[in-house]
């Protein structure tokens, strides 16, 4: 794993967007993997000023979404496509055709993980994935457990990732209490992969990952077994 600590939350996104923008350049029509949460909100906004400013051009690119809550509509405020669609999509040239998101209102979730994993194959793999962790160490909604899924999942959320999106929602009874998620194998299909931390909070699940064992009860130190990996946080997620 390559590392690179940043001063702040500002540094870090522009870091992150930087790497994402190398990717486009080199390949005008690649396919990015994306995340959602509070943390590469500043990497978007970065990457939003760079297409506005004629650096990046996002009209061939495909994207495909971690996750998404289940049941949930994509119109619900909270949904990973209503976030996707404010906080980049609707504010660059990009099709919106192209990007894609687990179907939170599927009727049978199981079906529609399946189908999200035929279009994850069917794009190719990701030129960058970017990923944040949990403070369980949590990657998409991949939780700790003593075995971890594969492939594109519906998942259960554990009580400390219900209750730490909470805060998105008006109440912690209204936060979905299941998701479905790219597997751990479907993350490491990407070429590269970026994860991202800033905060003290996320301390100790970057260290675990840094130990470099592989550790289920820490899902992102499976991104251990991958070739290219870049994790990108601030001094206080470092530090502690």
């Amino acid at each position: 794993m390559k590392l690179i600590i940043c001063k702040n939350y500002d540094e870090m996104s522009a870091a992150a967007a930087e790497i994402v923008a190398e990717a486009m350049k080199a390949d005008p029509a690649c396919v990015l993997g994306l995340a959602t949460g509070s943390t590469p909100v500043g990497m978007y906004k970065k990457l939003i000023e760079k297409n506005q400013a004629g650096e990046i051009d996002f009209s061939a690119v495909t994207t495909v979404n971690l996750d998404e809550y289940y049941p949930i509509s994509p119109d619900n405020d909270q949904s990973y496509r209503y976030f996707m669609n404010e906080n980049l999509f609707n504010h660059v040239n990009i099709d919106k055709t192209r990007t894609f998101v687990p179907d939170g209102q599927a009727s049978d979730p199981v079906a529609a993980c399946e189908a999200y994993e035929e279009i994850v194959a069917k794009v190719g793999p990701a030129a960058v994935q970017v990923l944040g962790i949990g403070q369980n160490g949590h990657i998409g909604f991949n939780e700790p457990d003593t075995a971890l899924e594969v492939k594109t999942h519906v998942t259960g959320l554990t009580e400390s990732t219900i209750k730490a999106n909470a805060r998105f929602f008006a109440s912690e009874a209204d936060v979905p209490t299941k998701a479905l998620t790219m597997g751990i194998g479907t993350i490491l299909g990407a070429k590269k992969i970026i994860i991202l931390a800033n905060g003290a909070a996320k301390h100790d699940a970057i260290a675990k990952m840094l130990e470099g064992k592989l550790d289920t009860s820490c899902p992102a130190s499976m991104l251990n077994l991958h070739a290219d990996v870049t994790v990108i946080c601030d001094e206080a997620a470092y530090n502690g």
